[in-house]
C-alpha cells in the first residue's frame, strides 16, 4: 500500500507544477492589469504613474522571472500582497477559509448521506416507486441551476415562511451556535443538491451491479441478514467508483461555493474570489486558484489511495 501511494504522489507533483504555471499564465494574460486601479472617472491614467506602479510591483520584469519569484515565495507559504488592501494574501485567505470549509463540509456530509440512502433504497428494488422518485430527483437536481434554486429557497423559506435567514453567517450583533446553524441550512442544502443527484446515480448503478454478483447470492443463501449483505458485503465494493467520482466533483463543489456564497452573502473564499476578480487583485486570485487546484489534485490523490484500499487489485496497476 505505501508503494502504491508513493507512485500516485510521484504522478501528482508534476501535475501540481503544471497547474501552477497555467494559473500564473492565465491570470497574467487577462487584458488590463492591476494598473487599471489607477483609472479614475473613466480617464486614462498618467503613463508615468502607471510605470512607477508596475516597477513597484515588479510587473515590468519578464513573465518567467515573475513566475519563478512567485513560485519560490509560494513554496515558503508567501502568496504575495493584495494590490487592493496591501495585506498578505495568505492572511486574507486564512480569514475566509474556515467559513468555506464549514459550508463545503456540511454540504458534503448532507450530499453523501442523502445519496447513500437514495442509492440503497433504489438498488434494492430496481424499477420500484422509490427508484423512480430518485431518478426524477436526480435529473431535476442535475438540471437545476444553483443560483436559481438558491433564489427560490430564499424566497420560500426566508421571505414567505420566514423560517430561515437568507444571508450572512450570523445575525447582526452576533449569535450563538443555533443562530449559525440556521444561517448554514439554506446555503448547505443548495450546494449539496447537485451532488445528491449525481452521487446517488453513481452509487445506485454500481450497487445494482454488485448485488447481482455471485458472492452476494452466496451470502444471501447462507442466511445473512439483508442489511449485512447490502451494508457490509456489497456496499464496500460498490463504493470504489463512487469515491473517485466524489473526488472529481470536489472541484465543482468549490466552484459551486462561489455562486452560493455570493447569493447568500456567505463570508468565505468564494466571495473573496469574486470581489478580487472585480478589483483585478491578481495576487489574491492566484493564491485562491493555486490553493484550490492543489486541493483538487491532493484530494484526487487521496481518492486513488482510498480506492486502492477498497479494491486491492488496483495496487498493482
Amino acid at each position: 500500500m505505501p508503494a502504491y501511494a508513493l507512485r500516485r504522489l510521484a504522478h501528482a507533483l508534476p501535475l501540481l507544477l503544471g497547474v501552477s504555471m497555467a494559473v500564473f499564465a492565465l491570470v497574467h494574460g487577462v487584458p488590463g492589469g492591476p494598473e487599471a486601479a489607477l483609472m479614475s472617472g473613466g480617464r486614462a491614467p498618467d503613463p508615468a504613474a502607471v510605470q512607477a506602479y508596475r516597477d513597484r510591483l515588479g510587473l515590468d520584469r519578464p513573465l518567467h522571472v515573475q513566475y519563478a519569484r512567485w513560485l519560490g515565495a509560494a513554496l515558503q507559504g508567501e502568496l504575495g500582497t493584495s494590490y487592493a488592501t496591501g495585506r498578505p494574501v495568505s492572511q486574507a485567505i486564512a480569514e475566509r477559509l474556515p467559513a468555506t470549509l464549514l459550508l463545503a463540509a456540511t454540504a458534503l456530509l448532507l450530499a453523501a448521506a442523502a445519496a447513500l440512502a437514495v442509492a440503497v433504497i433504489g438498488a434494492r428494488r430496481p424499477g420500484g416507486g422509490a427508484d423512480r422518485v430518485s431518478t426524477v430527483v436526480a435529473f431535476g437536481g442535475l438540471a437545476m441551476p444553483a443560483f436559481w434554486f438558491a433564489l427560490v429557497m430564499q424566497l420560500v423559506f426566508g421571505v414567505w415562511l420566514e423560517w430561515l435567514p437568507v444571508s450572512g453567517m450570523r445575525s447582526p450583533g452576533g449569535g450563538g451556535l443555533g443562530d449559525r446553524l440556521l444561517h448554514l441550512v439554506l446555503p448547505a442544502v443548495v450546494l449539496s443538491l447537485r451532488y445528491v443527484a449525481a452521487w446517488s446515480r453513481y452509487l445506485g448503478a454500481s450497487l445494482r451491479r454488485v448485488l447481482r454478483s455471485a458472492y452476494v447470492r452466496t451470502a444471501r443463501a447462507k442466511g445473512l441478514p439483508e442489511w449485512r449483505v447490502v451494508g457490509v458485503h456489497a456496499l464496500r465494493n460498490a463504493l470504489g467508483p463512487t469515491v473517485s467520482a466524489i473526488a472529481l466533483d470536489l472541484s465543482a463543489l468549490v466552484s459551486g461555493a462561489v455562486i452560493v456564497e455570493t447569493v447568500f452573502a456567505w463570508p468565505g473564499v468564494g466571495r473573496l474570489f469574486v470581489t478580487s476578480m472585480l478589483a483585478r487583485d491578481y495576487p489574491v486570485l492566484m493564491g485562491i486558484l493555486l490553493l484550490g487546484s492543489a486541493a483538487v489534485v491532493l484530494l484526487n490523490l487521496a481518492a486513488d489511495v482510498l480506492h486502492g484500499w477498497l479494491d486491492p487489485r488496483l495496487r498493482h496497476v
